[in-house]
């Protein structure tokens, strides 16, 4: 259907909760942060809490729920975890068993749910500054990379950092990397730009989740980390179940991006 990508963040929720969107959410409501997501046991809820303050770039938190509870106390008044992200995943035993849009049916008393900030939040600033976002003008999903960057471990919590890549212009690195140094709570600034292979992308055309996008002449590859990185973790240290937000499907907050700003 179409949506008018400037609705408000209560608004597009209700869509996203009565079924009436499942796509990605990269351009809609600008200038309101985009979160990404994991729910996990509540035996496990320490220790991933201690990887994400250990690994900010990567797991920078907004919000955790109380145990058991499917609303968040800063994210959004009008908010149900287990139905207003477009997609979710299911994970068992590191495993990725099924791809649903509500996981009210999984849903456990003992559940503790971390709203992460997403990159999606900072590009209506990137484009206010005149940078194209070349999935948006491709029309599918940002590619996303597995990495050979270590996390910092904590508790059963270890792996890989997951990143982002949008192509830039040469010229409007500089400008790039100080737009998106802002919000650090929604990732920040790049973790890399430049050759791919030295984060161990061997090609950059085959990303692990997400699209494909043209890098075209005079563009250089721009790495963000990203907050599908708790997939990665979940995938490496299998714990028994987890479920998180299909990458790319978001949940579009309340919280506004110049509250986020340093």
């Amino acid at each position: 259907m179409d949506i008018n990508p400037n609705i408000t963040p209560a608004e597009f929720r209700r869509l996203v909760r009565e079924g009436r969107f499942t796509g990605t959410t990269s351009g809609y409501c600008p200038g309101y942060a985009q979160a990404n997501l994991i729910i996990l046991p509540k035996e496990e809820a320490y220790d991933f809490l201690l990887f994400a303050m250990r690994n900010p770039k990567a797991c920078p938190i907004l919000d955790v729920t109380e145990v058991g509870s499917r609303k968040t106390a800063f994210a959004g008044e009008d908010l149900d975890i287990a139905k207003d992200f477009p997609k979710y995943r299911i994970y068992r035993n590191g495993v990725m068993t099924e791809e649903v849009t509500d996981v009210e049916k999984y849903w456990r008393d003992d559940f503790v749910a971390f709203v992460i900030g997403c990159s999606f939040s900072f590009e209506s600033e990137m484009i206010d500054a005149g940078i194209e976002i070349r999935h948006n003008t491709e029309n599918c999903n940002v590619p996303m990379y597995i990495t050979n960057i270590d996390c910092v471990p904590a508790g059963k919590f270890s792996g890989k950092m997951v990143v982002s890549m949008r192509p830039i212009p040469y010229e409007q690195i500089v400008k790039t990397v100080t737009v998106t140094a802002q919000l650090p709570k929604v990732h920040g600034s790049p973790i890399h730009i430049g050759e791919p292979s030295e984060i161990g992308i061997i090609n950059v055309n085959k990303p692990d989740f997400g699209d494909s996008v043209t890098i075209k002449d005079g563009e250089v590859p721009v790495f963000w980390p990203c907050g599908v990185t708790p997939q990665s973790v979940v995938m490496n240290v299998k714990p028994e179940f987890a479920i998180t937000h299909a990458p790319g499907h978001m949940l579009i907050t309340d919280i506004k991006n110049v509250d986020l700003k340093e």
